[in-house]
């Protein structure tokens, strides 16, 4: 009786280690993103534009949606009308802050649905491998074998526009490079002696992935993400500027970016500040993604 509550005292203190370990990893995590600089602009960016997404209604002066034809092309700085409006009378500022919402949701959106299914796919063929891995990685080289953009384009041209079916294709569209992350990760952490000794004491292979293989390979997976959700941003306002994505009067900063290209001569406002939105919330994405790569290094001591 006393064996068996020491070895429930044991067990019940490596846990606390491992959460002791967990909290003081997190904390560690946490100060070496906060030291580096531009991760913190990065991080003021994103939360800014998030904001911007969630309160659109509050701090939108109008409607994006409103026409006013008598307010066609108006200039910044126009009483009322802080960035102008647009060819169709529009006002211009609204129409950016509702745009946040599109590319904050397609860019998270995407990213996780990518991210999920080629986690997936990449734990199951670099755990397997033989017959399973072959396969899987075969299917990944085919949809490598199309640029990323065109094969958004294929996707969207087949499923149509609309906001859903954007985050579809873009995130169908990122599913291997994911795969390819993974599989490489697994492939170098299932032969680790921990793993092995797991494996000899009878542990199963869903316990040993979820328990010691995804801990292990989460760290590159992580940074990625955080950068790809930059690209996805951009791979939609790309598609909407095509006419494949969001469609007007829908406010994305991707068509408004396609609308103001015809009147770069008279308006270039209406181009300028949603191409202004697009490139301040990659830069932050960007900065903030290369502050969590750097904060996850083990060999960076900054």
């Amino acid at each position: 009786m006393a064996d068996v509550k020491d070895s429930k005292l044991i067990e019940q203190e490596k846990k606390d280690l491992e959460i002791m370990k967990k909290e003081q990893k997190a904390n560690s995590f946490i100060k070496k993103l906060f030291r580096n600089k531009t991760a913190v602009v990065g991080l003021v960016i994103i939360v800014l534009v998030i904001f911007l997404a969630i309160f659109a209604p509050v701090l939108a002066p109008y409607d994006p949606t409103e026409v006013n034809l008598t307010e066609v092309c108006l200039k910044p700085g126009t009483a009322g009308h802080i960035l102008g409006t647009d060819e169709y009378g529009r006002d211009l500022l609204s129409r950016v802050i509702y745009g946040s919402r599109i590319s904050i949701v397609v860019g998270v959106g995407a990213t996780l649905l990518g991210a999920f299914l080629g986690i997936v796919l990449g734990l199951i063929s670099g755990y397997k491998g033989g017959v399973v891995d072959t396969i899987i990685m075969r299917i990944m080289d085919g949809m490598f074998a199309f640029p990323f953009t065109l094969l958004a384009i294929i996707l969207m041209t087949v499923l149509g526009s609309g906001v859903n079916n954007v985050i579809f294709a873009i995130g169908i569209a990122n599913i291997p490079y994911y795969a390819r992350i993974v599989r490489g990760q697994v492939l170098i952490v299932k032969e680790e002696d921990y793993c092995q000794a797991v494996r000899a004491l009878g542990a199963s292979s869903f316990k040993i992935i979820k328990d010691h293989i995804l801990p292990n390979i989460a760290s590159p997976v992580i940074v990625y993400a955080t950068l790809n959700i930059a690209g996805t941003i951009i791979s939609e306002a790309g598609l909407s500027f095509l006419g494949l994505g969001i469609q007007p009067p829908t406010a994305s900063w991707g068509n408004i970016l396609k609308s103001g290209k015809d009147y770069l001569l008279t308006s270039p406002h209406i181009a300028t500040f949603s191409g202004l939105a697009i490139l301040i919330t990659v830069i932050g994405f960007n900065l903030f993604g290369d502050g969590v790569r750097d904060a996850l290094d083990p060999k960076m001591n900054k």
